[in-house]
C-alpha cells in the first residue's frame, strides 16, 4: 500500500468541514492503494475547527502563528505520507479529484503536480478583481521563474515528499503558494499543471487582495535574487531534483537489503526448527561398516 497525506489548513472554518471531509473518497482511494491520513492545520482559530475536524477523523495539527505558508509548514512536518496533496478548507478545490490526479501523477512520472483554477469555466466562482489579480501574479511569475505556470497562486498540489524535504521555501503567508511552485520548478523536478474544478467559497472570504498582493509582489522578487544567488554557486551545478532522487533510491536500496538479511536470517532458524521436527519422526538407518570402506571418493580435476 501506498500512503497519501492530505493537508487542509484552516482557520475558522467549523462550518466548512463538514462539507470537505465529505468530499474526501477515502473509499475510492483504499481500493486504488492508497492508505489516507487527513491532517487539518488549525491556524489559531477562534471558532469549533479543531473540534470538528477531529469529530470528523482528522488528525488536528495546531499552528498557533498565523499565517498560510505557517500552517503548511506545520502540516508539512506532521505528514507521514509518502505523497501530499493540499487544499483548502474553503469547500473550493476538488478533493474529490483525488484518485484521477494521482492516476495522471503515475501515469507521468510527475513528481510535483500543480493545478490551474483560472479557466473560463471557472469564472463564476471567483470574483473579477480577484481573477485579474491572479492573471497579473501568474504572468510575472512566469517572466521571473520561466516555468510556463498559468495559474501561480492555486492552493491545491501533489508531491512526492522528497520534493518537499529538498526545497526551500520560506514564506509565512499567502505567497507559500507561488513560492512552492517556482521553488519545484526551478529544482529540477518533474512537474505538471493540471486544470481543475473550482467552485464558490463557503463562509467567510479571508484573502485581504491588496495586502497580499503586495507581499506576493515582494517574495517574487526576494525569490527571483535568491534563486540568482544560488544558481551563481557550484552547487547548482547538479540539479538538485538529481540529488533528492539519488538520496530516495538509496534510501529505497537500503530498505530493500535490510528486508532481504531480515528474510535471510529467518531461513536457518526455520531450517534448523524443521530438523528437529523430522528427527522425533524419523529413524535413519545407518550405513553398514564395510560399505562405507569400499565407496572410493570423489576427486575432481
Amino acid at each position: 500500500m501506498r500512503s497519501l497525506s492530505i493537508i487542509i489548513p484552516a482557520l475558522n472554518e467549523a462550518e466548512n468541514l463538514p462539507t470537505v471531509m465529505a468530499s474526501i473518497p477515502r473509499r475510492e482511494l483504499a481500493e486504488a492503494g492508497w492508505t489516507v491520513e487527513v491532517i487539518v492545520v488549525d491556524n489559531a482559530s477562534t471558532d469549533a475547527t479543531a473540534e470538528v475536524a477531529a469529530s470528523l477523523g482528522a488528525t488536528v495539527v495546531p499552528q498557533p502563528k498565523r499565517g498560510y505558508g505557517n500552517a503548511y509548514q506545520a502540516g508539512f512536518d506532521a505528514a507521514g505520507g509518502d505523497v501530499i496533496a493540499t487544499g483548502d478548507a474553503d469547500c473550493t478545490y476538488p478533493f474529490d479529484a483525488l484518485p484521477h490526479l494521482l492516476v495522471m501523477m503515475d501515469a507521468r512520472q510527475v513528481e510535483f503536480m500543480t493545478t490551474n483554477r483560472l479557466g473560463v469555466e471557472n469564472r463564476s466562482a471567483m470574483k473579477p478583481s480577484h481573477t485579474v489579480a491572479n492573471h497579473a501574479l501568474s504572468a510575472l511569475s512566469r517572466v521571473l521563474f520561466r516555468n510556463g505556470l498559468r495559474d501561480s497562486q492555486s492552493g491545491m498540489w501533489i508531491f512526492q515528499r522528497h520534493v518537499w524535504q529538498t526545497i526551500d521555501v520560506r514564506s509565512p503567508g499567502m505567497a507559500f503558494s507561488q513560492e512552492i511552485k517556482n521553488a519545484a520548478t526551478r529544482a529540477g523536478f518533474r512537474c505538471l499543471e493540471v486544470p481543475i474544478e473550482y467552485r464558490v467559497r463557503g463562509g467567510e472570504v479571508k484573502l485581504n487582495a491588496l495586502p497580499d498582493g503586495v507581499a506576493n509582489l515582494r517574495q517574487l522578487f526576494l525569490h527571483k535574487i535568491r534563486d540568482n544567488r544560488l544558481r551563481a554557486t557550484s552547487v547548482r551545478m547538479v540539479p538538485l531534483a538529481e540529488v533528492a532522487r539519488a538520496r530516495v533510491a538509496a534510501e529505497r536500496a537500503t530498505a530493500a537489503i535490510q528486508e532481504l538479511d531480515a528474510r535471510t536470517r529467518l531461513v536457518p532458524e526455520r531450517a534448523v526448527d524443521k530438523a528437529e521436527q523430522l528427527k522425533t519422526v524419523v529413524t535413519l538407518p545407518s550405513m553398514p561398516a564395510q560399505r562405507a570402506s569400499d565407496e572410493a571418493p570423489l576427486e575432481l580435476a
